[in-house]
């Protein structure tokens, strides 16, 4: 268990049944809701899944007020992980080199998701403290995974786009880049032409969260028609989390 108050309790899946909660969860979010599709998920049962699931562990946030109803999951590859795995779920996306060669521990963060009712607020500020003490415990140093724009046309993400690219396009240390097949420019727009107020509208909540944190973007973007998504790779190097933004993030865990 990583984190508990009255209402939340996080903790990571122990069995089928707490994975097949995550993923009911996700169907609800990614397909339901969003019109995402994939190979292995299972429309009957209303299953978000793939290939990867086993290798993941999957951090779960229930509400103890209802019965320890899942309502929120996070799931995570580590290093080691990703090498039984046979490489990182991002990698079919973008070229991750720079942060595999880093001779760093890295961990890939991916399906984030909270139920209808329960976004921003307390249930986000308790799965991010249980992640934070998933990561002091393993050590993780980089922190990266896709986050997704809704849509897949990029002359409509034309502003948001051209933003993260002008004002936080990650360092070369840290810079992966889109597979060159799938590479989708995202400095689509100068930058001073740039309406940053109407840009930051269109940027979903998770990504701004990460851009507080320090978080950076890598080069690229990748459409993704399955999924229905534009996606943009972000990376968060725990080392260079300043002490208000580790208050933050890790509210009581020892980054």
């Amino acid at each position: 268990m990583y984190t508990r108050d009255v209402q939340f309790t996080v903790r990571l899946a122990r069995d089928e049944a707490d994975l097949q909660a995550a993923q009911r969860l996700r169907y609800d979010v990614f397909v339901s809701e969003l019109g995402g599709d994939g190979p292995l998920v299972d429309h009957e049962a209303k299953l978000e899944r793939d290939r990867f699931d086993p290798y993941f562990d999957h951090l779960l946030l229930s509400d103890d007020s209802r019965g320890g109803a899942i309502v929120g999951v996070y799931r995570v590859l580590r290093d080691d992980q990703a090498d039984k795995a046979g490489q990182f779920y991002s990698e079919d996306e973008y070229d991750l080199s720079v942060l595999k060669q880093s001779g760093r521990r890295i961990m890939e963060l991916g399906r984030s998701c909270l139920a209808e009712g329960y976004r921003g607020g307390a249930a986000m500020y308790h799965l991010w403290n249980g992640l934070a003490r998933y990561v002091a415990e393993h050590d993780i140093e980089i922190l990266f995974g896709v986050a997704s724009f809704h849509g897949t046309d990029p002359a409509k993400l034309a502003q948001p786009l051209s933003l993260l690219h002008h004002r936080h396009l990650a360092p070369e240390a840290l810079r992966v880049r889109t597979v060159a097949e799938h590479y989708q420019p995202l400095d689509l727009v100068p930058e001073a032409q740039i309406d940053r107020r109407a840009a930051m509208l269109q940027v979903p909540a998770l990504i701004k969260a990460y851009l507080r944190l320090g978080g950076f973007v890598g080069d690229g973007a990748f459409i993704d028609e399955t999924f229905n998504t534009t996606d943009v790779c972000l990376v968060m190097d725990t080392g260079r989390l300043n002490a208000r933004q580790k208050a933050i993030y890790s509210k009581g865990a020892d980054l």
